[in-house]
């Protein structure tokens, strides 16, 4: 099976693509993508971009989402994508291997839950020394679209959090109208 050019990635939000390019994903690099959702956009995206010789985990509560996440994956001809079900909010749920993950995609998960402090733990654990964890949620600016503002978890809060629990913020940036996009190295 030929694989797709175009994977649809949300854009109307976010370019999917566009932002893990600017956040430092590779080629080759293995990812865990946090929360992947039904729809997979940053998932399928890393998977193209990570190449035949990546590999990315697709991370979901849902069983429902990881059955099409599997389904998307096998209609784009995308064979490096690994599902895999977990509850983010208990620590080590992933049972991915320590420091074997060389990126980490947090996208639209903040805002849904008050556990963000296991969530940075999680992501520093499968971690390598200088891997990376790529964080994008809504900013805090009233918006049509998206949750209630007092729900959207501030730019400040996730970089002290973040700061405690070993990372350094390595780039920050507006990753679409409504989303920031914060990329942190693990010490």
């Amino acid at each position: 099976m030929v694989l797709a050019t175009k994977i649809p990635g949300g854009a109307e939000l976010i370019n999917a693509e566009e932002v893990l390019r600017k956040a430092g994903l590779e080629e080759k690099m293995k990812v865990a993508d946090f929360g992947c959702g039904a729809r997979a956009y940053f998932c399928l995206q890393a998977a193209k971009l990570v190449g035949k010789n990546g590999l990315v985990y697709a991370i979901d509560i849902l069983k429902s989402a990881l059955q099409s996440v599997n389904s998307l994956a096998r209609f784009h001809g995308l064979k490096n994508i690994e599902t895999c079900w977990a509850d983010l909010e208990v620590y080590q749920s992933t049972k991915i291997k320590d420091e074997s993950i060389d990126f980490v995609i947090i996208t639209n998960l903040f805002f849904q839950t008050k556990k963000h402090e296991i969530i940075l733990k999680e992501a520093s654990r499968v971690l390598k020394k200088e891997g990376k964890a790529f964080i994008v949620d809504w900013g805090r600016t009233a918006s049509l679209l998206g949750p209630p503002i007092e729900m959207r978890v501030s730019v400040e809060k996730i970089k002290k959090l973040a700061e405690e629990l070993g990372f350094s913020l390595e780039k920050e940036f507006e990753a679409g109208p409504y989303h920031f996009g914060l990329v942190f190295v693990k010490k």
